[in-house]
């Protein structure tokens, strides 16, 4: 890991640095090479005159954050997640549907989102957006294609981040990945149906008790990996429907009971 060029400000002495990569120690090495006055890290048994908290893999991320500024003196409360909402889009309604990721094993396929998308809009006229980064932009034009969507609904690659959270701010619902925008959903109170495969949502999912739903076909895998998670593959455009159904229309009987049950509880199967 090497540190980002930071201009001017690299010669300066930060008073804090706080690791948010890992435990380290690659990432503790580069924030001590700007000789913080303060550093803010778990602890890394090769660099034991680092202080902080252990590193614990199976722990939710916004908990293991929290604990980690708790251990160093600063209060932080998990179920503090709300951000202050975005400025409104000039649209409201609408389905955001994100397929990228930042790496393929959680990648959904882009004609599965295409499905979805297809079966959305016909099924409730909604308007459909589709999300991305400019890297992400042929992800994005590929779904819009193959659901017979007319490419000015593909966002990918032409909003800073303001213009993303206005979006998403704006939806009806939020259709994506285990990626950042699952997260933005979650911070700004917009119902999402999010779809885990390497990793469970015990870790990197939504809250409890918001309008969210986390599929998980219940197969641990590699998040990094070059290929789309196995897992990931086991949900199906049915599954997807189905939660998006129940965040749509709150009164919605036609589910049979038992897929709702497995849907809510954000574990559809046993590996």
């Amino acid at each position: 890991m090497h540190l980002p060029r930071l201009g001017p400000i690299a010669c300066e002495r930060p008073e804090i640095a706080v690791n948010l990569h890992g435990a380290g120690p690659q990432s503790v090495d580069a924030l001590i090479s700007t000789r913080p006055t303060r550093l803010i890290s778990h602890s890394h048994p090769s660099r034991p005159w680092i202080t902080g908290p252990v590193w614990r893999e199976e722990t939710h991320e916004v908990n293991r954050w929290c604990a980690l500024l708790d251990w160093h003196g600063v209060p932080a409360d998990p179920q503090e997640l709300a951000l202050i909402p975005p400025p409104p889009w000039r649209s409201a309604g609408h389905v955001v549907i994100h397929p990228g990721a930042a790496y393929a094993a959680r990648r959904w396929p882009a004609e599965r989102f295409a499905e979805v998308a297809t079966a959305l809009h016909a099924r409730y006229g909604t308007a459909i957006l589709i999300t991305g980064s400019s890297t992400e932009h042929h992800i994005g034009s590929s779904v819009a294609d193959l659901a017979g969507l007319p490419r000015q609904c593909v966002m990918a690659g032409l909003t800073d981040l303001t213009t993303l959270a206005a979006i998403v701010g704006s939806a009806s619902l939020v259709i994506c990945g285990d990626t950042g925008v699952a997260h933005l959903a979650s911070a700004l109170g917009v119902p999402s149906v999010v779809l885990f495969g390497p990793v469970s949502p015990s870790r990197w999912g939504p809250p409890p008790g918001g309008p969210h739903r986390a599929l998980w076909a219940g197969k641990q895998g590699d998040p990094h990996g070059k290929y789309i998670d196995e897992g990931l593959l086991r949900i199906d455009v049915e599954e997807v429907m189905a939660a998006a159904s129940e965040l749509m229309e709150p009164r919605c009987t036609a589910l049979p009971r038992e897929r709702r049950r497995r849907t809510s509880s954000g574990i559809n199967r046993p590996a």
